[in-house]
């Protein structure tokens, strides 16, 4: 365990990150008081006058405790500043000028301090610095359309947040492919749409989304589609005069829909929603346990572009663990009927660092994949939500490693490459094995235009059915603000009225909404 103990309740969330990101496997905790049992690490943070001021205390003798992350040695600590009392010794302080009526350069001015006090006694480097955000690629891309230099970029980059130059040239080349996605859009009058169905097959492992047991939820599906389909009819009427970009259906799993009720969804977004002229129409087909030729056959007759049929995995004893009622076998039978019915642009998905798999293991994943020749691929690094079974039954998966680092995300990305695909979107999660990154990865005009929006905050997005939420875009970007809508299926069916006038009133708000 690690303790941290402030003298004011400021900036809590971005030390317990960039903590967090250098020792993953230990539990953080804020404190008031002087501690030494059971810590790793005690961290004192003192905002003073004009400055801040860092220590990092470890208990002496035999109360000390290895960090289960860290290379610190007691020829390391030997050389740092004398103990301070018998309890605690002081390893290493630091401390920074800053003027803390300027919010966000004291925040990263702090956290500069803080990894370079943890860096110091660890011998740790993060690739992506003090960066923890979700967007790393919003800093770039903002940069580029304001007209400032790359180089002046990359320095800005290392600078601000000591991100290595690895990543800073791929947040650079990703957020120049995105600026020539998006160039044509408009936040004053464009907008998507998010349509979320919340059913699976069954839940994954790793699994924190807003899912349910599609068996269970069956026979109120009429009713699901009815509330959307309200929903629909209000965002049409009331954005009459807007340009509708992109529709995405998520979820869930879409396709886990009985083959009526997809046909009754897409007819319904048909007849209700401004589609002709849409840029995109995205579906995730997602699980191969829920694709059948019925379902392809129905998606690709109301003018679906884009797909997804997503492995996570080709290892059947991965599937099999994180609960996917599908084998690899099933994976290649749906991607190539998918083919067959004639879908041209088909995403798939993999994870790195799902429990038991090593580096053997994801290099059979991407060359199975290969042979299949998909137009996209996103390869996430595995999060572990507090939400997932992973998480909440760890003592079931304790003996699965989970093994991710720059070497596994350097082979997919050796792998798509070598299928001419490039960068296009990137973002990053909480709690990421290896403190990396999620890359989308496409063949040249196949790129997901959806995933770049949602990520980016360039357009609003309004999003429908249980679950989801909406961000509503102002200023190109500069102004982001959500409604959302209740996760259970049931509670949103019973207070769609409630759903949609969250809605009406985000929307008066921004201004596209008139009386």
């Amino acid at each position: 365990m690690i303790a941290i103990k402030l003298n004011d309740d400021n900036f809590e969330y971005d030390i317990y990150s960039l903590v967090k990101a250098f020792y993953p496997k230990e539990d953080i905790i804020f404190t008031r008081e002087r501690t030494k049992d059971n810590v790793s690490y005690f961290i004192v943070i003192n905002y003073i006058e004009a400055k801040i001021e860092c220590k990092l205390y470890r208990p002496s003798g035999d109360d000390a405790k290895d960090t289960q992350d860290s290379e610190i040695t007691e020829e390391k600590v030997s050389k740092t500043t004398a103990s301070e009392d018998d309890d605690l010794q002081l390893v290493i302080e630091d401390s920074i000028k800053v003027d803390h009526s300027d919010r966000k350069e004291t925040k990263n001015r702090l956290k500069r301090l803080l990894y370079n006090c943890i860096n110091k006694v660890s011998g740790k480097e993060l690739y992506w610095g003090t960066l923890n955000g979700i967007r790393p690629i919003k800093i770039p891309l903002n940069m580029l359309e304001e007209g400032m230099s790359e180089d002046d970029i990359r320095k800005y980059m290392k600078n601000t947040y000591l991100a290595c130059d690895e990543k800073i040239n791929l947040s650079i080349d990703i957020a120049k492919r995105e600026r020539e996605l998006i160039k044509d859009i408009d936040a004053e009058s464009d907008y998507s749409i998010y349509i979320g169905i919340p059913f699976c097959p069954t839940r994954c492992l790793y699994c924190s989304f807003t899912s349910y047991p599609y068996n269970i939820w069956e026979k109120r599906i009429e009713e699901y589609l009815a509330s959307l389909k309200r929903e629909m009819e209000f965002i049409a009427s009331a954005l009459q005069d807007k340009n509708l970009t992109t529709i995405y259906i998520g979820g869930g799993t879409p396709t886990s829909l009985r083959e009526d009720y997809l046909e009754k969804l897409l007819s319904i977004i048909e007849d209700t929603l401004p589609v002709k002229n849409l840029r995109e129409y995205n579906i995730e087909a997602g699980r191969p346990d829920s694709i059948t030729r019925g379902k392809l056959q129905i998606i690709k007759e109301h003018g679906i572009s884009r797909i997804s049929v997503n492995p996570q995995s080709m290892n059947a004893k991965t599937l099999e663990l994180i609960g996917r009622r599908h084998t690899p076998e099933d994976v290649i039978k749906s991607f190539k009927l998918a083919r067959e019915i004639g879908f041209d642009n088909i995403n798939m998905d993999i994870i790195v660092g799902l429990p038991g798999e090593d580096i053997d293991d994801l290099t059979y994943t991407l060359d199975t994949i290969a042979k299949l020749k998909p137009d996209s691929l996103t390869v996430h690094s595995l999060a572990i939500k507090r939400s997932a079974r992973l998480n909440t039954e760890k003592e079931l998966y304790g003996d699965y490693k989970l093994q991710n680092s720059k070497e596994h995300m350097d082979k997919a990305t050796s792998f798509a490459n070598a299928l001419d695909m490039k960068p296009y979107y990137l973002y990053r999660q909480k709690n990421m094995a290896g403190n990396l990154e999620n890359i989308g990865f496409s063949t040249s005009g196949k790129e997901g235009l959806y995933n770049v929006l949602i990520m980016e905050e360039k357009q609003t997005i309004i999003a429908l059915g249980a679950g989801a939420y909406s961000k509503y875009v102002t200023d190109n970007g500069k102004s982001v603000t959500r409604s959302e809508n209740v996760k259970d299926p049931g509670l949103y069916i019973d207070r769609l009225d409630e759903m949609i006038d969250r809605k009406r009133k985000k929307l008066e708000e921004i201004g596209w909404l008139k009386d």
